[in-house]
């Protein structure tokens, strides 16, 4: 059977965002998953959350994942997911952390296709400068974080491997949307090499 959620991982400016765009703008059965955050920036990727909502989920044990990084809280609930699978739609689901990746697996009952974004370091620098961000030393260090959490990996865990500089993200989308919709499931998996 096809993928029903989809998990985009990789590291900061590796195109998780911009994919995820250009896939739901393409086919409409593809929902960003916003998680949750307990912190400050960015507003329309998230759903905010107090740190007593966050204990709240986590003590009825509605929390799948949750990570610090920047200085905020950032969570993955089982409502959010249920809200979109529920509808028969298919959730985007960003990860910076192969922690994530498993516990999702684990812990909620979907074909997750997981796929692999990756752009060099020096690319990931010049597109934060590009789109300003002012956290430029940290992003890199999330980055130098991603690829080191990476190393006990075997790329075959991942259903796509693919080179975010090497690829449109038109391309990219549809190449996620053919994989879901099954109409690649005889084609080998691509995997193109990270660096």
């Amino acid at each position: 059977m096809p993928p029903d959620a989809v998990i985009l991982y990789g590291p900061p400016a590796a195109g998780k965002d911009t994919i995820t765009a250009a896939l739901t703008s393409r086919d409409d059965r593809f929902v960003h998953f916003d998680r949750l955050k307990v912190g400050a920036g960015a507003p329309s990727r998230y759903r905010y959350a107090t740190a007593d909502d966050l204990t709240r989920l986590q003590d009825r044990g509605q929390i799948l994942y949750v990570n610090e990084r920047y200085g905020n809280i950032y969570a993955i609930d089982r409502p959010r997911l249920d809200e979109i699978t529920g509808t028969g739609r298919i959730p985007v689901v960003h990860i910076g952390q192969v922690a994530g990746i498993a516990a999702l697996r684990a812990e909620y009952p979907a074909r997750w296709l997981t796929v692999l974004l990756w752009c060099p370091r020096d690319i990931t620098a010049d597109r934060l400068r590009q789109r300003g961000s002012t956290d430029i030393p940290d992003r890199l260090r999330a980055w130098d974080e991603t690829r080191a959490d990476l190393t006990g990996m075997s790329p075959a865990e991942f259903g796509m491997v693919l080179r975010t500089d090497q690829r449109t993200p038109e391309a990219i989308a549809e190449q996620i949307r053919r994989q879901v919709a099954g109409t690649t499931q005889d084609a080998a998996p691509i995997r193109d090499e990270l660096d």
